[in-house]
C-alpha cells in the first residue's frame, strides 16, 4: 500500500478539494483525509502510479507538492537535518562573507558547490580562506541580525520529539552556528565544521577533517547504530549536493527547496511547503502539531 500526500504553502493555503478528489478518482485511491484545511490532504493507493512524475510536474505549476510513498513505516523515529537553507533560511558562510566584504564572490562559490559543480571540501577551504582576519565577534553579530529560522522548524522538532524521535543536526557549516540553532530548535546533537580562531580573529582555515558529504552519511550510520535504529527509521532533509548521500541512505530523504540537480535524485521533493511538510508526509495532522 502507498499513500499520496498533496500539500501547499502554509502562508498561502490553496489546496483545492476538487483537485484532490479528481486525482484520487484518476488513480483509484481510497477516501481522502484532510490533514489541514486547504493545506494538506492524503489518500491511500494500491500501487505507485506510472504517471506520478508527470502529475507532479503539473501540480508544481499550481503551487502544490505531491509525495507518494509506502504507507508502512512512514512515521520516522529519527530526524537528520542539514542546517543552511534547510533549518535556517540563510547560508552562514555567505553572511559572514558579506561582513568581510567578499559576499558576492563567496555566494557564487557556495551556489556552485551546493549544486554539485564544485568539490565541497575544496570550495569550503577556498571560501573560509576569504574570511581571514574577520573578527570572531562578527559570528555573534551574524547570528543575532542575519540568521532566521526556516518556517515550521519548531513544530517539526517539537512534534517528532514528543512522539519519541531523536533529532540530529549535521551541517557542512560551522559549530558556532549549529550549536545555537540546535539549542533553539531542540536538536539532541549537532555536528559541523570548526572555524579556526587566533587572537580574536578568524585564521582563514577550518578544523580538519572537513565534515562534508561522507561525514553526513557516517553520522546517519553512527547515530542509528547507537540508538538501535535502522536506516529506514530515519527522515533526512537537505537542499545541497553534499546532502545526497544521507538523503539516499535514509528511509525518507526529503529535498527541501533544493537545487534542481539535487531534487532530481530524490523521490520526496518539497518546493512549496515549509518544514511542517515533513510532518504531513508522516501522517501527522495540524491538530497533532506541537509548536513550543
Amino acid at each position: 500500500m502507498f499513500i499520496a500526500t498533496l500539500l501547499t504553502s502554509p502562508s498561502e493555503p490553496r489546496l483545492d478539494a476538487t483537485l484532490v478528489e479528481s486525482l484520487r478518482n484518476a488513480w483509484g485511491g481510497g477516501n481522502a483525509d484532510w490533514l489541514s484545511p486547504d493545506e494538506a490532504a492524503e489518500f491511500p493507493l494500491q500501487h505507485k502510479p506510472a504517471n506520478l512524475w508527470d502529475v507532479w510536474a503539473d501540480l508544481q505549476t499550481l503551487g502544490v507538492d505531491l509525495v507518494v510513498q509506502p504507507i508502512e513505516g512512514r512515521r520516522k523515529r529519527m530526524l537528520l537535518a542539514d542546517m543552511d537553507s534547510t533549518m535556517i533560511q540563510q547560508e552562514c558562510i555567505d553572511e559572514l562573507a558579506d561582513e568581510a566584504g567578499v559576499g558576492e564572490r563567496v555566494k557564487d562559490i557556495t551556489a556552485r558547490a551546493m549544486n554539485g559543480e564544485l568539490d565541497f571540501e575544496g570550495a569550503l577551504t577556498e571560501r573560509v580562506g576569504l574570511l581571514k582576519g574577520l573578527p570572531e565577534s562578527v559570528i555573534g553579530d551574524v547570528l543575532a541580525n542575519r540568521i532566521t529560522l526556516m518556517p515550521g522548524g519548531k513544530a517539526l522538532l517539537s512534534t517528532m520529539k514528543a512522539n519519541g524521535a531523536y533529532a540530529a543536526l549535521v551541517s557542512g557549516g560551522f559549530t558556532a552556528f549549529t550549536a545555537h540553532v540546535a539549542a533553539t530548535l531542540g536538536f539532541d546533537e549537532n555536528r559541523a565544521n570548526t572555524l579556526n580562531v587566533a587572537d580574536g580573529a578568524l585564521t582563514g582555515t577550518v578544523g580538519m577533517p572537513i565534515l562534508g558529504r561522507e561525514a553526513k552519511v557516517q553520522a546517519l550510520k553512527e547515530i542509528t547504530a547507537r540508538l538501535g535504529l535502522s536506516h529506514d527509521d530515519v527522515m533526512a532533509v537537505g537542499d545541497g549536493a553534499n546532502d545526497l548521500g544521507m538523503l539516499g541512505l535514509a528511509g525518507a530523504g526529503v529535498a527541501l527547496h533544493a537545487k534542481p540537480s539535487v531534487a532530481a535524485e530524490c523521490d520526496i521533493r518539497i518546493n512549496h511547503g515549509d518544514l511542517t511538510a515533513l510532518l504531513y508526509i508522516q501522517g501527522y495532522t495540524q491538530s497533532d502539531f506541537i509548536n513550543g
